[in-house]
């Protein structure tokens, strides 16, 4: 198990930064700029898989555990939008046979 954080910490916190913001502007990106519902779903996992990372890295170079346990939670979040989300991205689908966002203004009453 110290091998592992030693191994974690030999990268520097930098990086992980980095990474991380590249990974969030891709997924802010993926949002504003797509209509596909389902890339859209896909973009917001993006944006909270760049959360967990650096999360994760602070935790471990913290050396406690807390980072950790809100990944977790953050994970069971993501579950449970990903289920929602497909769910509406199902119905839309079996409605209008698209998945474009654009499509949503037209559902209004």
């Amino acid at each position: 198990m110290g091998e592992v954080n030693t191994f974690i910490q030999s990268v520097p916190l930098n990086y992980f930064i980095i990474l991380s913001t590249v990974l969030f502007c891709l997924g802010v990106l993926g949002v504003l700029l797509r209509k596909n519902a389902i890339i859209i779903l896909g973009c917001v996992e993006l944006m909270l898989n760049s959360v967990n990372l650096l999360l994760a890295a602070f935790s471990s170079y913290n050396g406690d555990g807390h980072g950790q346990i809100l990944v977790f939670f953050i994970m069971v979040v993501a579950a449970a939008e990903v289920a929602v989300g497909l769910a509406i991205i199902a119905m839309l689908y079996r409605n209008t046979r698209s998945v474009d966002v654009g499509i949503f203004n037209k559902l209004r009453g």
